[in-house]
């Protein structure tokens, strides 16, 4: 039967993601807009973003957040572009976002010395085999397999090389020990539910040494460049932005950044997503048609919560018709208003995506799956007749 029940915010989508509970246009009256961004307004509300920011993920002493352009790929792009190539690099990728650093890293980048240690979406690779005497480039939580790092402990504290790692939709979410991380990225959009085309870089004291003592081979792009005269550019770390930010952006992440501080700061965010994960968990556990993508209990991401399909309908289907059903799915839940972008990923296996993170209401999860159920029900049915 149809659910009668709508979530009251229908949003799941991992990106952009939903706004803080609450949220209306009025947040952003005082947004610094027409004032250049260099002028005393505009970059006291910057740095306001990046100290509010290291207070919230709890930074330690001697690491640094900045703005940079370009949202969280930008972001890592500039990490990978400025920092690599001083030792060889180890590369883990288990979906298409660590697959995209392995492409940039031996076609564009073109590193003669790298490792690649893959697994397919679900998995991890052994993160056993990890050599911590090179450079190390991972993704804490994969935005697209519904796969992240069960902790920091395979990390090595004596390591040699540095620690690249792609957290956009992993911080305030997820317990990142920052000792272990030299570099870290993100952008407003994931668990903040702020507006794209800003990054997020967070550089530990490891990384300001390598930027400071290293020139890469490669031409920087401006945008790319964080040493003047080789030594680091700390405006960058103080709001002193390498391009033109969007106020009005800038306006809308702090108003997020103080939510998040009202409601208890990271240990609230974090079991806020924990919450929304354990909804999904109730459910599945009666499902007879899914299950979640990643079969191991402690590398399930509570942020980018991925969905296979298990019925056996479905998995008779042939390879080139899976991918219709979700979609279907999806388009029956919008048409009801009942939830949006709730597809997969196109590069992950054919299922559902449904965003956890600390904006997104337990209630609005739960609201939804029912509505899971009958669109599921409502394709099958449609297939069957149509047979």
């Amino acid at each position: 039967m149809k659910p009668t029940a709508l979530p009251a915010v229908p949003l799941f989508s991992s990106g952009p993601c939903a706004k803080r509970p609450g949220w209306g246009p009025a947040v952003l009256t005082n947004a610094a807009l027409g004032r250049s961004h260099r002028a005393e307004p505009a970059k006291s509300k910057l740095a306001e973003v990046c100290s509010r920011t290291s207070a919230l993920l709890g930074l330690p002493e001697g690491w640094r957040v900045g703005i940079v352009p370009a949202s969280d790929t930008g972001a890592f792009e500039m990490a990978m572009w400025s920092l690599l190539g001083a030792r060889g690099v180890d590369l883990l990728a288990w979906e298409s976002f660590g697959a995209g650093w392995v492409t940039d890293a031996v076609k564009q980048l073109k590193l003669k010395d790298t490792r690649i240690l893959e697994a397919d979406y679900g998995a991890l690779p052994d993160l056993r085999q990890v050599d911590f005497s090179r450079d190390v480039i991972f993704t804490w939580n994969g935005t697209t397999s519904g796969v992240r790092v069960p902790n920091g402990d395979w990390i090595a504290d004596d390591r040699e090389g540095l620690t690249l790692c792609d957290a956009t939709s992993a911080v305030l979410a997820h317990d990142i020990p920052w000792e272990k991380i030299d570099v870290a990225t993100f952008s407003w959009q994931k668990v903040l539910g702020g507006e794209a085309a800003h990054g997020m870089l967070v550089l530990g004291p490891r990384a300001v040494e390598r930027l400071e003592s290293y020139t890469p081979p490669w031409p920087l792009p401006k945008i790319f460049r964080l040493t003047k005269g080789g030594k680091l550019i700390e405006g960058v770390f103080r709001g002193e932005t390498l391009n033109t930010p969007s106020m009005l952006c800038v306006e809308d992440v702090l108003d997020a950044l103080r939510w998040a501080e009202e409601i208890g700061g990271l240990p609230e965010l974090q079991a806020r997503a924990d919450a929304n994960l354990a909804a999904v968990s109730r459910w599945i556990e009666t499902s007879d048609w899914a299950d979640f993508l990643a079969a191991e209990p402690a590398i399930r991401s509570n942020t980018s919560i991925c969905v296979s399909i298990t019925d056996p309908w479905f998995t008779s289907l042939p390879d080139s018709q899976k991918a219709s059903v979700p979609k279907k799915m999806a388009a029956l839940l919008e048409a009801e208003g009942a939830g949006f972008d709730v597809n997969g990923y196109r590069d992950a296996p054919p299922g559902l995506r449904i965003w956890g993170g600390a904006t997104v209401e337990t209630a609005d999860i739960e609201a939804l799956l029912p509505w899971l159920d009958w669109a599921f029900a409502s394709v099958k049915a449609g297939a069957s007749r149509a047979a």
